[in-house]
């Protein structure tokens, strides 16, 4: 048994290890304020996006829609989407993936992104942010991003490299999407 917590200030349920199978009809058509992440066999609740933190997802979507289109290439950024990452079910807060993995994903195939978007708000633990790195690069993610609405940054991972940028600094994920780089400023805008 492990004990996790599950909302700020911590409240902590205690559960036994369970089967994918058995996460796949309990917690992940579940809709509540929480979203639930199988890991290590446990069930990981935490808040869903703050609703004050919306806007940093219009503002990537936007610009990503915009770039789509200027630049005619495939795929999506996703929300919250059901994946795996290391033999781990996650929901990144955003996640962009080609349009051949979402065929793959419709026919029930696994897939994992590689650009990754985390927005890192107060009720999240360090230790768990640092469990999602930890399957984010054994799956070979190229790109994470980490983004801090409170300090007005946003940290990118290239494998075991991380940047900090705030300010003028420009976010690249231009390993994975050509032309997807952008100001912090313009983010928190």
């Amino acid at each position: 048994m492990v004990a996790i917590a599950s909302d700020y200030p911590k409240k902590k349920i205690t559960q036994k290890k369970i089967s994918w199978e058995t996460f796949q009809k309990k917690y992940l058509t579940r809709e509540d304020k929480y979203k639930y992440e199988w890991v290590d066999g446990y069930v990981e609740k935490t808040l869903s996006m703050d609703k004050t933190q919306f806007y940093i997802q219009q503002n990537l979507t936007k610009f990503f829609y915009q770039l789509l289109f200027k630049n005619n290439f495939d795929g999506d950024l996703i929300a919250e989407g059901d994946t795996k990452f290391a033999g781990n079910h996650r929901r990144p807060d955003l996640a962009y993936y080609t349009d051949e993995q979402i065929r793959k994903a419709k026919d029930g195939e696994d897939i994992s992104s590689q650009f990754v978007i985390e927005v890192i708000s107060t009720t999240d633990q360090i230790n768990r942010v640092h469990k999602k790195m930890e399957d984010y690069r054994k799956a070979k993610v190229k790109i994470v991003w980490q983004i801090f609405p409170e300090l007005k940054q946003v940290h990118i991972y290239k494998g075991k490299k991380m940047q900090v940028c705030e300010g003028k600094d420009i976010c690249s994920a231009e390993d994975v999407i050509k032309g997807f780089k952008l100001s912090v400023n313009d983010l928190f805008k």
